[in-house]
């Protein structure tokens, strides 16, 4: 009766909704509006459209730069900006003009980005395809610097079970350090989050499955941005689920969860029950958020 109460409680894991991953929090990027200089002597004056066309440009590079959440436009850097935009055009003939982009890592106080592109024509049209081009190139930037840095702490075992066994204390160890290394992994090679490494400061708390939420403070002592914790739960020696929680470091906020629902099989098929977990409800759902405006 006992085990039965168990393997129902662990199969309405599967039944209920899982928890979406939440989005992270947005990076802050700071934009000036980008000067205009026209030198290609026309004798026609341009300066207001010139001015209209630079204001719609510069509205819709804010725009598709903050579409999707990942990134929000601030002010400056004491206003939260990780990173600074700044750009200028240049009108050198009739149908020529030239775009300067550049983008600043305002923490290590260094270029990411430095760029000169070319774009024809001087109408509408033409403004409106060289802003797509550009912020698909910005964003592309901004994406290779901004990783997460996620501390990744060991997989814990709730062994629900009747037996406990000591005996096995030592292959379940082994196991799980293979579901740890195996997230990890995955992880790091999604190119968008950089690993913290733990050391030994998770064990000074204790099963952080039940600290209510220390992994963040302690994920941010270590300087990352987010937190993970994970629990492989065994409900029988066949049967058992998976988890994992990921806070923001610094708010303690819940960002992300997932749950297996009752998988069948033994210990040694954890680690691919938990790599395909994260992928599925971390990775995945995160590059969906990514994607660019087409």
């Amino acid at each position: 009766m006992h085990r039965s109460r168990l393997v129902i409680s662990a199969l309405l894991l599967f039944i209920l909704p899982h928890s979406p991953a939440a989005a992270e929090p947005a990076i802050g990027v700071a934009m000036d509006d980008f000067s205009y200089t026209d030198t290609s002597a026309e004798p026609t004056n341009q300066t207001a459209a010139h001015e209209r066309r630079l204001s719609a440009f510069m509205a819709a590079l804010r725009r598709d730069i903050g579409a999707g959440g990942r990134y929000r436009l601030v002010p400056s850097a004491e206003d939260g900006a990780a990173f600074k935009i700044i750009g200028g055009i240049q009108k050198s003939s009739t149908l020529v003009q030239w775009a300067k982009v550049a983008v600043i890592d305002v923490g290590a106080k260094k270029l990411v980005m430095d760029k000169l592109y070319s774009f024809r024509g001087d109408s509408d049209e033409a403004w409106e395809r060289a802003e797509i081009f550009l912020s698909r190139e910005v964003r592309a930037a901004l994406g290779a610097q901004a990783q997460v840095a996620l501390a990744v702490f060991d997989f814990e075992l709730e062994d629900m079970t009747a037996a406990s066994a000591g005996a096995s204390a030592a292959s379940d160890a082994s196991y799980l350090a293979e579901v740890t290394g195996g997230v990890r992994e995955a992880l790091g090679q999604s190119g968008r989050y950089r690993i913290v490494d733990v050391g030994g400061e998770a064990a000074k708390a204790g099963p952080l499955r039940d600290c209510g939420g220390c992994e963040a403070a302690i994920a941010q002592k270590l300087g990352a941005d987010q937190s993970l914790i994970g629990v492989v739960r065994r409900v029988s020696r066949t049967e058992y689920t998976l988890g994992f929680q990921v806070r923001d470091a610094r708010t303690g906020a819940v960002l992300a969860r997932g749950d297996s629902g009752l998988r069948l099989g033994a210990d040694y098929s954890w680690k691919r029950g938990a790599v395909r977990l994260v992928s599925d409800r971390l990775i995945e759902s995160q590059q969906a958020t990514d994607a660019p405006r087409k």
